[in-house]
C-alpha cells in the first residue's frame, strides 16, 4: 500500500460494484465511524494509466448520452435520460434517468448491451439525485449541499419552514430541484428546542383587565408579539408572560383556536336549523 494519503490524492476503491476512481477530500486521524464500516474499500493509489481511463470514459459517456438519446426517442419511452457513466474497469456501464411512471425498457437495454458490449444497467432517479449529479450554485453563493457532502435526502415539509417563522413563498423556499431546500433541516432542531420555551400562538392573555392573544414569536428577542381587544399590538418579554396566561386561565378566557372552532360549530348550527326550517 502506497500509504499515508494526503487530500487531493486519487486513490481506487471497491466496493460491491467494482472498482472505482475517488479523490481524497480530508483526512482524519481521529475517526470513530458510528454507523459501521464504510462500503468502499481503498486499494490502492491511482496512477497515470487509471487517470487517462477515467478521461477516456468521460470523453465516450458524452457520445454514449447522444446516442442513447436518439434510441429512446425510437422507442417512443417516456422517460429523461440525465447521465451516463462508465465504471472505471469498463465493466458496467450505468444510465440514471427520470420517469413519473414505471418504464419497460427490455429492449431498450438489449440494444444498448449489444451496442457497448458491456453490463448494463438502469438507474431511475429522483429530481434531487439529478440535481445532485448536475450540481450548481445556490442562492447563498455556495455550492449545492446535495452536489458538495449530502449524501443522503431527508424528508422535509412544510412544518419546517412554519417552525422557522419563514414566508410560506415556493419560490424562496425551493431548491433548484424544486423541492424544499435541504438546509431548512440545518437548524430546525435548535428552533424546535426554543419553541419549547414558549406557549403557542394564539394563547389567550389578561393584561390591565385587556384580552389579548399571542400573535407572534421571536426566539432571538426572547419576545412576544400580543394583539389586545382594543386592537393595540404590544411587544412583551418572554418571563413576564406566564403571569398573563394566569390570570387569563383564572378568567376562564379560551385560546384563540378555541374561540375560532366556537365560532364554526355556531355557523354550523346555525346552517343545520335554516336547512330543518
Amino acid at each position: 500500500m502506497e500509504f499515508p494519503v494526503q487530500a487531493g490524492d486519487p486513490l481506487i476503491v471497491e466496493n460491491d460494484k467494482g472498482l472505482d476512481l475517488g479523490v481524497v477530500v480530508a483526512v482524519t486521524r481521529e475517526f470513530r465511524p458510528q454507523t459501521g464500516i464504510s462500503p468502499f474499500e481503498i486499494a490502492r493509489k491511482a496512477n497515470e494509466r487509471d487517470l487517462e481511463t477515467l478521461r477516456r470514459n468521460r470523453e465516450e459517456e458524452k457520445a454514449i448520452k447522444t446516442q442513447t438519446r436518439e434510441k429512446i426517442r425510437e422507442l417512443g419511452l417516456v422517460m429523461k435520460l440525465m447521465d451516463v457513466e462508465y465504471q472505471l474497469d469498463r465493466k458496467k456501464l450505468s444510465f440514471y434517468y427520470t420517469a413519473d411512471e414505471r418504464v419497460d425498457f427490455r429492449e431498450l437495454v438489449r440494444i444498448l448491451a449489444g451496442m457497448f458490449r458491456t453490463r448494463i444497467e438502469m438507474r431511475q432517479i429522483g429530481v434531487r439525485d439529478e440535481t445532485k449529479r448536475i450540481g450548481g450554485i445556490g442562492v447563498c453563493g455556495l455550492a449545492l449541499c446535495c452536489g458538495a457532502f449530502l449524501e443522503n435526502f431527508d424528508p422535509v415539509s412544510t412544518q419546517v419552514a412554519k417552525d422557522q417563522s419563514l414566508p410560506m413563498n415556493p419560490l424562496k423556499l425551493s431548491g433548484q430541484c424544486g423541492k424544499l431546500k435541504c438546509c431548512l433541516l440545518y437548524e430546525h432542531g435548535f428552533y424546535q428546542d426554543e419553541l419549547r420555551r414558549y406557549p403557542p400562538v394564539g394563547e389567550a392573555l389578561l393584561k390591565d383587565q385587556r384580552k389579548g392573544y399571542i400573535q407572534k414569536i421571536d426566539i432571538f428577542n426572547q419576545t412576544v408579539t400580543c394583539s389586545f381587544e382594543d386592537d393595540s399590538i404590544e411587544l412583551i418579554p418572554l418571563e413576564e408572560i406566564p403571569d398573563y396566561m394566569t390570570a387569563a386561565q383564572k378568567k376562564g378566557l379560551k385560546k384563540l383556536t378555541n374561540v375560532l372552532q366556537d365560532l364554526l360549530e355556531a355557523d354550523v348550527n346555525a346552517l343545520e336549523k335554516i336547512e330543518d326550517k
